[in-house]
């Protein structure tokens, strides 16, 4: 007597069905080091007001601390600590004028990863609709 074992959905009911296919995708995936080195990026990024924070810079091109504390509507001290992390990750940079600190988001990568994201979360919203409402788990996921 045979015997089958239930697979769940998102189980595979055979191990490796496409060897060649496996293997090929190993070697061009990305290093555990470098998955680390994204994963710590986008938990940087996963605060709401250094989303905030980079957004006005988006929007803005150059800011000093204290109006980008006044147009993110945040104290100076907290804008400043968020500052100098995000300037650490090389995402945002700044120049001297004077007493004058300016800051800008470091390069044009930052630049498109801010408007593509942006993008993706908007992709399937109706038009004139600002983003698509959070998904929330369901009771089987």
């Amino acid at each position: 007597m045979q015997t089958e074992s239930v697979v769940g959905l998102d189980g595979c009911a055979v191990r490796v069905v496409d060897a060649a296919r496996v293997d090929s995708t190993r070697r061009r995936l990305v290093s555990r080091a470098e998955s680390a080195d994204l994963a710590r990026l986008f938990r940087l990024l996963g605060d709401v007001n250094r989303t905030r924070i980079l957004y006005a810079l988006l929007e803005a091109g150059e800011l000093c601390v204290c109006d980008l504390a006044a147009t993110v509507d945040m104290p100076e001290t907290s804008v400043s600590h968020a500052l100098r992390l995000l300037r650490t990750a090389n995402i945002v940079s700044s120049r001297r004028d004077g007493r004058m600190i300016f800051y800008r988001l470091d390069d044009d990568h930052i630049r498109l990863l801010l408007d593509l994201t942006r993008q993706h979360l908007r992709h399937d919203a109706p038009v004139g609709a600002k983003a698509r409402p959070a998904r929330t788990r369901r009771a089987r996921d």
